[in-house]
C-alpha cells in the first residue's frame, strides 16, 4: 500500500505552520512533539502507520474554521479524525499533514422529544448518544460494534451501521442534518431538524464521503422511542452454508428481526473464552433479535424457529431474561477484540445479497485454503454486511501480503456476485486500489469532480478512496 511522498517544502516549514495553528487555537489543543503525534500515527487499521506533521484538537465550530481557513491559504494536507476506530486507513495521516480531531466537539446542543431529534457536537461517542436519551425512554439506533469509542463524526464519515441497522437503518437513514466545515473554512448547514430537505441531496452527499467534502461538527440526529421488549434466539448449525441458507430463508419469508448476527466457529470460540456467553460450539452460530410487545415477540419468534427447524439446526435457545440477552450480545459485540487477543487480523467489510450468503461463505473457505490463512467470519448477516477476519502474523515475512492479496480477492468476489466494496467501514487506504472493480473509468470521474467542488485543492483527506494514479494530475496540480 503506497502512500503520496510528503512535500518537503511543507516539512520544512513544521515550525512556522505550528506556530500559524497555536495563532488560531488555545495552546493544549495544538500537538507537534514527534513522541506525542506518534498516538495519531494510525487508526484501527493498524498494519500501516505514519506519525502526522501536527495534530489540532478544536473545541468549537469556529475553532474548526480557522484551522481550516489556515491550513487552506498555506497548502497543508488535513486529515480529519473522530475517535480512531476506522477499520480501513480512513485516519492514516501523511508525514506532511494536520491531524485535526474532534474529540472535544462532544457537547449535547438541544433534545428535542416531541420532535424526536437530538442535537450533538461530532466528536460524541455513538453510545453517549444513547446515553444522553435513554433515561426518558428514547435510543440512537446505529450501533456499531465500536460504539463505546467511535464518535458520531466517523459514523457519518463511513455511514456506519451495526446490529440493528437490519430494522433501523444505518446512519444515513438517522441523519437529519449537520453543521460542516468546508476546507476554505467556510461554515455550512445541510438538512435540520424535519424530514426532508429541499433541493439537491447534499446530505446524502456528505454522509460516507470519508471525511474528502467537509470536517462535520455538529449532527441532529433521529432518536427512537425504546421497544417494550426484545428478545434474541440462538441458532447453532453444522456448517457456514446452511447457517448462511437460514438467513436468507428468514429475510425471504418476510420477517423483520431487529438483528440476524453471524459467527463461524474461529470466532465464536474466540468470544467465549472473553465474554463467556454460553454460546454452543458449532461450526456457526446465527443471533437473531426480535422485538416489540411480548405477544409479537412471540409470533415473531415462533416463524423463526420454524423456519430454523428446516436447517435441522444444532441448536435452539432462545433467551429468558434480560441477564442471558445480555450476554449473548456481550459475546457479539467483542468479537473483533477477542479476535485480537489470539492473533492479528484484517477486517474486511465487503456488502452481498443475502441470497448470496451460502455461496459466498463456501468460496472464503476455499480461498482461505488456497492462501494458507485462517479466515474468521462475524457479521451482520441481516443485511450481507460481512466481516471476514483474516489471520495472520504480522512479524512474519510475507503474511501482510498474503493477507492483502486473500482481502483482495474476497471483495471483488462480493462485487462479482452483485455486492461492493464496503457497507460501513468506508474505502480508505484499504480498498482504494479496488475501486475499479466496482467502478468505470466514467463512474469515478464523476466522484472525483464532486471533490474538485468542495475541495478544490485537494487537501482534505487526499490520499483515500481513490486510487493515486486516477487522483495524481488533481494532487500535483493543487
Amino acid at each position: 500500500m503506497q502512500m503520496p511522498e510528503p512535500s518537503a517544502g511543507i516539512l520544512a516549514r513544521k515550525a512556522e505552520i505550528v506556530a500559524g495553528l497555536r495563532d488560531r487555537l488555545p495552546a493544549d489543543a495544538v500537538i507537534s512533539d514527534p513522541a506525542e503525534t506518534r498516538a495519531y500515527e494510525c487508526d484501527a487499521l493498524t498494519a500501516y502507520k505514519c506519525p502526522p506533521l501536527a495534530v489540532v484538537l478544536p473545541a468549537s465550530t469556529e475553532e474548526v474554521a480557522a484551522v481550516l481557513a489556515y491550513c487552506h491559504a498555506e497548502r497543508v494536507p488535513v486529515v480529519p479524525r473522530g475517535s480512531g476506530t476506522s477499520l480501513a486507513g480512513g485516519a492514516l495521516p501523511t508525514a506532511d499533514s494536520v491531524i485535526l480531531g474532534v474529540a472535544r466537539l462532544n457537547d449535547v446542543i438541544e433534545t428535542d422529544y416531541p420532535n424526536r431529534i437530538i442535537r450533538v457536537q461530532s466528536g460524541r461517542t455513538n453510545l453517549s448518544v444513547t446515553g444522553a436519551v435513554e433515561a426518558d425512554g428514547f435510543f440512537y439506533a446505529p450501533d456499531p460494534s465500536s460504539q463505546l469509542a467511535c464518535a458520531i463524526a466517523g459514523n457519518i464519515a463511513m455511514n456506519s451501521g451495526g446490529a440493528h441497522c437490519l430494522k433501523y437503518g444505518v446512519t444515513t437513514n438517522n441523519l437529519l442534518g449537520v453543521t460542516m466545515v468546508t476546507m476554505e473554512g467556510e461554515v455550512i448547514e445541510l438538512g435540520g431538524a424535519h424530514l426532508d430537505a429541499p433541493g439537491y441531496d447534499l446530505l446524502g452527499l456528505i454522509c460516507g464521503s470519508e471525511g474528502q467534502l467537509g470536517v462535520v461538527t455538529e449532527a441532529t440526529l433521529r432518536i427512537i422511542h425504546k421497544p417494550q421488549g426484545a428478545r434474541p434466539i440462538l441458532m447453532g448449525f453444522d456448517s457456514n452454508e446452511v447457517a448462511g441458507a437460514c438467513v436468507s430463508d428468514i429475510i425471504r419469508a418476510g420477517v423483520l428481526p431487529v438483528a440476524i448476527e453471524f459467527m463461524d466457529r474461529p470466532c465464536i470460540r474466540a468470544c467465549e473464552a472473553f465474554a463467556k456467553a454460553g454460546y454452543p460450539d458449532v461450526e456457526a452460530l446465527l443471533i437473531v433479535e426480535v422485538e416489540g410487545a411480548e405477544a409479537e415477540i412471540a409470533e415473531q419468534l415462533s416463524k423463526i424457529t420454524e423456519i430454523a427447524r428446516r436447517h435441522n439446526p444444532v441448536e435452539l435457545r432462545e433467551s429468558r431474561s434480560e441477564t442471558e440477552s445480555a450476554l449473548i450480545w456481550k459475546g457479539r459485540k467483542a468479537a473483533f477484540g477477542a479476535m485480537g487477543q489470539i492473533n492479528d487480523y484484517m477486517c474486511l467489510d465487503g456488502t452481498i445479497p443475502v441470497t448470496e450468503l451460502p455461496r459466498v461463505l463456501g468460496r472464503i473457505g476455499e480461498l482461505s485454503k488456497e492462501y494458507g490463512l485462517d479466515v474468521a467470519n462475524v457479521f451482520h448477516a441481516g443485511d450481507g454486511n460481512m466481516h471476514p477476519l483474516i489471520l495472520f502474523d504480522a512479524n512474519a515475512d510475507g503474511q501482510l501480503e498474503t493477507c492483502e492479496r486473500l482481502g483482495a480477492e474476497i471483495l471483488k468476489l462480493c462485487v462479482e456476485v452483485g455486492g461492493c466494496l464496503t457497507g460501513e467501514h468506508g474505502v480508505g487506504v484499504e480498498k482504494r486500489d479496488l475501486m475499479m472493480t466496482q467502478y468505470s473509468a466514467d463512474d469515478l470521474e464523476a466522484q472525483l469532480a464532486v471533490k474538485d467542488v468542495f475541495d478544490p485543492r485537494w487537501l482534505l483527506n487526499a490520499a483515500k478512496v481513490f486510487p493515486l494514479d486516477a487522483t495524481a494530475n488533481r494532487r500535483s496540480a493543487a
